[in-house]
């Protein structure tokens, strides 16, 4: 998936033919390379192009799925409340659902919900043995603490891996279910050939769904890690020193290119609706809704940023598309697994 490298331009080829006699006109000059037009922005590390490759073979193996077990495996995503952000990601998801095959099955649940009724939600689509995979979209409303979703949602199931069982496995290094927007975030990096390690991450933003499982992930690949976060005295100071920037603080613009160092890498993880007109200018691939006078924008301003970094993430379309294709590639695992009857074996990564 790395983008192909710059075609070098072309060299004269010495002969040791007899100099010809010169012409009587003189050829034109060479062109001024400073005349060519506009000094390129930053490499754009695009998600769609990883996520189409992992979305053709999740497409295989659902229809290899269906022709072995006879039905389709089916992705619940619980949306609770009307949150903007996250009415927007779970739309992407239902529609990467359907263009593999996967039934993706919306499950919305007013914001007034009881704790007590969301659990009972989740336990029925626990007991539907047609679920394979269950994800509750984040942030909940603030009266319904997180351990309600955590507590309940079965591990086998939780392809969004969020259960401390999951959570657990990562973090000591074996096989589980990986929260998949960080699991996105230090895919992107590695299949766009960027290296990992020995180099110095920064993470900004400690959340159990990306913040900290980027950072273990970082690790994993043996990258030198500092994670930031809200009460982080003097957040530029730490910014400026990343080699690697990845930012999941749900702020939108929160870091400037006046917090980077030149040629840093960033992946801006954050996706925030705002007015239009304000945050990161079209050519980043902001997306406006016209309708609405809104548009989507990350935790990284894009205007001031792309004179400073090597690379960055687009918003939308970096960290978002591959997060959707690998949430797929769970869904897939965790219905084997569940066919199976039986838990597979622990196995040991990296």
């Amino acid at each position: 998936m790395t983008p192909a490298a710059a075609k070098p331009t072309s060299a004269e080829a010495a002969t040791s033919a007899p100099a010809a006699t010169p012409p009587a006109t003189a050829p034109p000059p060479a062109a001024n390379p400073t005349t060519v037009g506009p000094a390129p922005g930053p490499r754009l590390l695009e998600g769609g192009p990883i996520a189409a490759t992992i979305r053709a073979s999740v497409a295989e193996d659902v229809a290899d799925f269906k022709r072995r077990f006879g039905f389709t495996p089916t992705l619940a995503v619980v949306l609770v409340g009307r949150d903007a952000p996250s009415a927007v990601y779970l739309q992407q998801i239902l529609r990467t659902c359907a263009r593999v095959g996967i039934e993706g099955r919306l499950v919305e649940i007013p914001g007034r919900v009881s704790a007590a009724a969301l659990r009972r939600q989740i336990g029925h689509l626990n007991a539907d043995p047609l679920v394979s995979g269950i994800i509750v979209q984040m942030p909940l409303p603030k009266r319904i603490p997180l351990s309600t979703v955590i507590d309940t949602i079965d591990p086998a199931k939780d392809v969004d891996g969020i259960h401390p069982f999951n959570a657990g496995l990562m973090t000591l290094g074996y096989e589980g279910f990986l929260p998949a927007t960080a699991q996105a975030a230090v895919e992107i990096l590695k299949r766009s050939g960027i290296p990992l390690e020995g180099r110095r991450a920064v993470v900004v933003g400690r959340s159990n769904v990306v913040g900290k499982p980027a950072a273990i992930l970082l690790m994993r690949e043996h990258a030198t890690v500092t994670v930031c976060h809200s009460r982080t005295a003097d957040l530029a100071r730490h910014t400026r020193e990343a080699e690697i920037l990845v930012v999941a603080a749900g702020h939108p613009g929160l870091v400037t290119g006046a917090m980077l160092s030149p040629g840093v890498v960033v992946v801006d993880v954050g996706i925030n609706v705002v007015p239009a007109g304000k945050g990161a200018p079209a050519d980043n691939g902001a997306q406006a809704d016209a309708a609405g006078g809104t548009r989507l924008v990350g935790d990284v301003d894009f205007a001031s940023a792309r004179d400073v970094v090597a690379a960055i993430t687009p918003v939308p379309g970096g960290v978002g598309p591959v997060t959707n294709a690998l949430l797929l590639t769970h869904l897939l695992r965790a219905a084997r697994q569940q066919q199976r009857r039986s838990p597979a074996p622990l196995r040991r990564i990296g």
